[in-house]
């Protein structure tokens, strides 16, 4: 049997400085690399040694996206939910959609370019 994890998203987001600021708080996570695309822009790899989200811009990314074109939402695990909400809120982003399920309990935000990401503690 084949075994797998996500390696990488890629996301467009038309101020990636800005993007890896908000993952590097939230998350304890690092900058991996930055550097010009290949196809035109930049691009900032922040997470882990293994897995890792890829923020790019470029001329043509504009922001504003709606949610469901085509992505959902992005999900991480946190260990004090709480916190994290402290972390969303002073990057001045507005947290809403609280619940308590299983696995655990969760809240969601939009960023600044409209992408939706949900934060969950199974704690």
């Amino acid at each position: 049997m084949v075994t797998g994890r996500l390696e990488h998203a890629n996301i467009s987001v038309t101020d990636p400085d800005r993007s890896a600021a908000l993952f590097k708080d939230l998350l304890g996570w690092r900058e991996r690399w930055r550097g010009q695309s290949q196809l035109g822009g930049r691009t900032i790899h922040v997470g882990e040694a293994h897995d890792y989200i890829a923020l790019y811009t470029g001329e043509h990314v504009k922001g504003d996206y709606r949610k469901g074109q085509p992505l959902n939402h992005v999900a991480f695990t946190v260990d004090d939910l709480d916190a994290a909400e402290m972390v969303v809120t002073a990057h001045g982003l507005e947290p809403f959609g609280h619940d308590d399920y299983e696995p655990g309990r969760r809240f969601y935000f939009l960023d600044w370019d409209g992408i939706e990401f949900e934060v969950v503690s199974y704690e």
